[in-house]
């Protein structure tokens, strides 16, 4: 076994992880690094850790990694790795830059035939999502967008019933994403974080909608396998002096006749991290909070409420595959984004075994999903500017 439940070839070495951005007073960064490396077979080697050279080299100190696999730029690091040595230089990088900068790196990185882990939204427009794509598949490197969500054993289990057909046709979808963060104007109290995602040149077109939107419409995909046949969207930006929408509400049409709604708000006093998911069937209806994340609850007019539970053995399959610890001791944020980390690298290996990935490895947000993110922001900030009531919203590469 090389990791978890989904490797079966054996691999010799640990990979070696490149990163952009997530130095010192980063959030996001810590998070990916202890998520890639939680199995124990990646290791952080080399990194441009800030866009100023001198705090890149203090954070690389902070990671205690020498001196000379820290760049001052991300463009001085795919030029000093790809000049490694094959078997020194990184397998692949993460990307946990501000918004604008995903596209720069990851084409670059992407280019010199290195694997990539971005964050999302991935990039800022259609256009470069297009190039990406096209990058992607020419240079046949894996690249996986950290949905991070998709990565708790619970949602995996409601995917596996829609699949299954134990709801049924699907009918209707609700999810939300209420956030009470950005209820003031952080942007303008010191709040890094804030700075950057209320700031149009960083964060893209929209802010919230962007932000947690992308990260809803990623989740309805996954789960229910619906594409989206229309939208109709209202964003607003209810905080005087921000630039973007800090609340937004979508009607979503979908392929097939099943509707739904799409809620997403920065400016809910109170809320941490609410998203949550609804799903009902002509069968039974499903529902999942990432706030309590170890629990799905499925109910139906013919009987009492049935409550899955991660970690036991009766889920399906990927569920199973996807809980690392017995039924009783909680799971969540670390864990979901350590299994999209888990299943890329797995690919990543069976790619330099010459071996067919299983599907359990190929189990992470890709390229298309990113792309599809970024097409989903752009129409619903198009939506929300027309007098026109239904925008169309048919995606394909």
């Amino acid at each position: 076994m090389v990791s978890g439940k989904s490797e079966e070839a054996f691999f010799p070495r640990k990979l070696r992880m490149g990163m952009v951005g997530g130095g010192r007073d980063a959030f996001i960064g810590g998070v990916h690094r202890r998520a890639a490396m939680f199995e124990g077979n990646v290791e952080l080697v080399a990194g441009a850790f800030s866009s100023t050279a001198d705090k890149s080299k203090a954070s690389g100190r902070d990671l205690l990694l020498p001196e000379e696999r820290v760049y001052g730029s991300y463009e001085e690091m795919v030029a000093k790795e790809s000049a490694l040595p094959e078997d020194e230089r990184i397998d692949f990088v993460s990307i946990v830059t501000p918004n604008h900068m995903h596209y720069p790196v990851a084409k670059a990185f992407v280019e010199a035939g290195f694997h990539v882990a971005c964050d999302k939204p991935m990039v800022h427009t259609m256009e470069q999502a297009i190039d990406l794509a096209r990058a992607v598949k020419e240079k046949d490197v894996v690249f996986a967008v950290t949905y991070n969500y998709t990565g708790y054993p619970m949602v995996k289990q409601a995917r596996c019933l829609v699949q299954e057909g134990a709801l049924g046709e699907i009918l209707k979808v609700m999810v939300e994403y209420p956030q009470g963060w950005l209820a003031t104007r952080a942007e303008a109290e010191g709040s890094k974080q804030a700075e950057w995602r209320t700031d149009p040149a960083r964060s893209g077109v929209s802010g919230c909608i962007g932000d947690i939107g992308s990260h809803c419409e990623n989740l309805v995909s996954y789960v229910t396998g619906l594409e989206l046949e229309a939208i109709c969207a209202d964003l607003t930006t209810f905080v005087p002096g921000r630039e973007l929408d800090d609340d937004g509400n979508i009607l979503l049409r979908f392929q097939g006749g099943a509707k739904g709604i799409l809620t997403a708000s920065q400016v809910c006093p109170g809320q941490e991290n609410s998203l949550s998911i609804r799903v009902w069937g002509t069968k039974a209806g499903l529902e999942w909070h990432q706030e309590n994340p170890n629990y799905l609850y499925v109910r139906d007019n013919a009987g009492p409420e049935r409550i899955y539970k991660r970690g036991n053995a009766y889920n399906c399959a990927a569920a199973v595959a996807n809980s690392r610890l017995p039924s009783g001791h909680p799971e969540a944020f670390y864990e979901a984004f350590a299994n999209v980390y888990r299943n890329f690298a797995d690919t990543i290996r069976a790619k330099i075994l010459g071996i067919e990935p299983s599907d359990q490895m190929l189990d992470f947000p890709t390229v298309e999903d990113g792309a599809r993110g970024v097409y989903f922001i752009h129409k619903a900030v198009e939506s929300s500017g027309s007098d026109v009531k239904w925008t169309p919203m048919s995606f394909s590469l």
